[in-house]
């Protein structure tokens, strides 16, 4: 069962810490595996990654005593990292969040001056966390502990090791570019690869509402970022209103553009990450996990690839299924309409077989003398069921999560 973490409150003013307001318990995860909160497409591709012993350690190990290093000390050396005495607000936020989600150790947090909002996990074999000062003075405390939780969760997935490993792959990919039709390859291996990207930032969007364990905040945060300060002037309903605006276009041609907008993106659109996080904290695996119940970390290893590549399967089938974008009406139409086709076949062909094994070489259904069918043969095909189906925004580089 999972336990109780007890958190500060917001203090008045910089530096503030304990005291200030009433303590707030949140449910802490012992042991709780990263599984639990990864979007089922980032799941399947980091249950198949980690089943290649060796590759993530060698990457860890030579990030670790070249480019990790490097990074860590220009931040050092140009930024403020965070602690007892500077930034103490941000600090415990940090170890609380490493608290909560069980981390093996707490990362160092550093705050860059840069007047766009941004967050980004940074790093392999000792991944560290920086925010920016834009995104500092634009979150009140409970949202941005959604965006240090969010950074933990990239953290505890690794998604800084897999995605450099995938992009060591993709770029491994581009000799086959002198091959006909290697290029369309390559670009379809990029593709897919940014799709992973955006499904890892929707995991880490619900890694954030683990530690600030209220969706309203997690919401806002997003809202925030998409919108500025101003929150008077914001409404979360309304933001949300946008988001089924969005997904349900006007006609084909919206669609179409929404596909251009997005296929070069490593980050999900603001209002689709809010509607997305509202969907999983309403649903039944949110509930799930507060109460206890979710996958440990010593069961990972056991974690089939085969298992989670039909949840990943099953994720876009649904998701298909639930929009209301009319490109995604059409295809959904449209195979209902191939299963109902198929189906009617399938049936007329078993009745002509039942018929043929029964009838001393009749073509049609037997008969028993009084007119009626016999069992086995259709008058009629059946319709078969339809086939269902954080804060920066910025592109990600290798060892950056």
């Amino acid at each position: 069962m999972s336990d109780t973490a007890k958190q500060p409150g917001n203090g008045d003013g910089a530096g503030a810490g304990a005291g200030k307001s009433p303590a707030r318990q949140r449910t802490r995860f012992p042991g709780i595996s990263s599984r639990a909160y990864e979007h089922p497409a980032d799941r399947s591709a980091l249950v198949a990654l980690r089943k290649i012993n060796g590759f993530d350690l060698v990457l860890k190990q030579l990030s670790g005593m070249l480019s990790e290093r490097s990074v860590r000390l220009a931040f050092l050396a140009g930024s403020v990292r965070t602690s007892d005495q500077q930034f103490r607000r941000l600090h415990e936020m940090c170890r609380e969040a490493a608290y909560i989600l069980d981390m093996p150790s707490v990362p160092e947090l550093y705050v860059t001056l840069d007047p766009q909002p941004n967050a980004m996990a940074i790093g392999m074999d000792k991944p560290f966390i920086v925010v920016t000062t834009g995104l500092v003075e634009l979150l009140d405390d409970d949202e941005m502990r959604t965006v240090v939780g969010h950074e933990m969760g990239h953290i505890l997935s690794g998604h800084a090791v897999y995605r450099t490993m995938l992009l060591i792959l993709t770029n491994l990919a581009t000799s086959l570019s002198g091959i006909p039709l290697g290029t369309i390859g390559i670009q379809a291996l990029i593709a897919g690869l940014r799709e992973w990207f955006r499904k890892s930032e929707l995991s880490c969007d619900r890694a954030g509402l683990l530690v600030g364990q209220d969706p309203e905040v997690s919401m806002r945060a997003l809202m925030k970022i998409a919108g500025g300060s101003q929150l008077h002037e914001m409404s979360t309903d309304e933001f949300l209103a946008q988001a089924a605006e969005y997904d349900a276009a006007a006609d084909v041609r919206d669609s179409v553009l929404k596909l251009m907008n997005v296929i070069g993106r490593s980050h999900p659109f603001p209002v689709v990450r809010v509607a997305q996080l509202k969907r999983w904290a309403d649903g039944p695996d949110f509930a799930e996990i507060m109460a206890g119940d979710y996958p440990r970390r010593d069961d990972d290893r056991d974690a089939s690839v085969r298992t989670e590549a039909k949840a990943s399967a099953d994720s876009y089938r649904e998701s298909v299924r639930q929009t209301a974008d009319p490109l995604f009406g059409l295809l959904r139409d449209f195979a209902g309409g191939a299963a109902d086709a198929g189906s009617k076949l399938r049936d007329k062909f078993a009745g002509f077989a039942a018929g043929s094994s029964d009838g001393a070489g009749s073509a049609g259904p037997a008969s028993d003398g009084s007119g009626a069918a016999a069992p086995g043969s259709a008058e009629g095909g059946t319709s078969g069921p339809a086939k269902p189906d954080a804060a920066d925004d910025g592109e990600s580089r290798p060892g950056t999560a």
